[in-house]
């Protein structure tokens, strides 16, 4: 269960990236999912969410991008981290784990925006983006890695 609340603390930095990685994990076999989760291991799905993980890393580093805690974006991260959350845990814990990720991505989104802006004033937007995007993918890549057999 602590991989699915630490996938959702991830999500908080980024959207896409942990369910991208957990969709990828499940397109090779490297979890194992059955019933509703089994269309994250669609090759379409994986593909599809690889590619809009790719796209929010590039527009978070547009002066226009919007703050990830406008309410589009705090709804993204609900959805995506109880998805990823939901993915990382044992079936029978799946419910309670994505609501305990959704949780930590909103958490999480307030607390990295707010260390992203310091940290921007010093660094740039690019630059703290480009740590951000390094930190995310590692991060996501160690727990999705971890929870091999569907987070068992």
């Amino acid at each position: 269960m602590i991989r699915s609340i630490l996938i959702g603390l991830v999500a908080g930095m980024r959207s896409m990236a942990p369910l991208a990685v957990a969709s990828t994990a499940v397109a090779r076999g490297e979890l194992e999912e059955t019933g509703p989760m089994a269309l994250l291991g669609h090759p379409a799905v994986s593909t599809g969410l690889s590619a809009l993980a790719v796209a929010e890393a590039m527009g978070d580093k547009l002066p226009f991008a919007p703050d990830r805690i406008v309410i589009p974006g705090i709804a993204a991260r609900i959805v995506t981290g109880a998805l990823a959350g939901a993915a990382l845990a044992p079936r029978e814990q799946r419910n309670v784990a994505a609501v305990l990720a959704a949780g930590a991505a909103v958490a999480a989104s307030y607390w990295t925006f707010r260390l992203r802006v310091r940290a921007m004033r010093r660094y740039g937007q690019a630059r703290t983006g480009v740590v951000e995007d390094a930190l995310v993918l590692a991060a996501s890549q160690y727990l999705v890695s971890g929870a091999k057999g569907g987070g068992r």
